[in-house]
């Protein structure tokens, strides 16, 4: 079994309400993010390849056009603008470009990450 893993990197800004961290947190600020995504598969014998990392690569693509130097609270399917939520949509939007094992989002200034799995059955 094998796991490839791709990232892309987005700034974006956020207010988030009723954390611990106050008022700071509520008022409009931004972060810079990183989110992996991972597939996991046996490669193709006739490829040598679990995926065609191009194929990824476009959805990402698409995913970074969508979150880049955006308000995360103006984009509705999002959710609550945290790492889990983002993580959580990266993945329903990129979970047909492979079989993804795992999402994550990572705010390295604030040591800070989350990954998704999938939905449980």
């Amino acid at each position: 079994m094998w796991e490839l893993t791709k990232s892309f990197r987005f700034e974006a800004a956020h207010t988030l309400a009723g954390t611990t961290f106050g008022a700071g947190s509520e008022e409009i600020h931004g972060h810079s993010f990183r989110a992996e995504v991972t597939v996991r598969g046996t490669p193709d014998p006739s490829t040598g390849m679990v995926l065609d990392l191009g194929l990824l690569e476009r959805g990402m693509a698409e995913m970074q056009k969508t979150l880049d130097h955006k308000l995360l609270n103006r984009i509705e399917a999002l959710g609550p603008p945290t790492l889990e939520n983002l993580s959580r949509f990266i993945w329903e939007r990129l979970q047909h470009a492979g079989k993804l094992a795992r999402v994550s989002v990572h705010r390295d200034s604030c040591n800070e990450s989350c990954a998704y799995y999938g939905p449980q059955a």
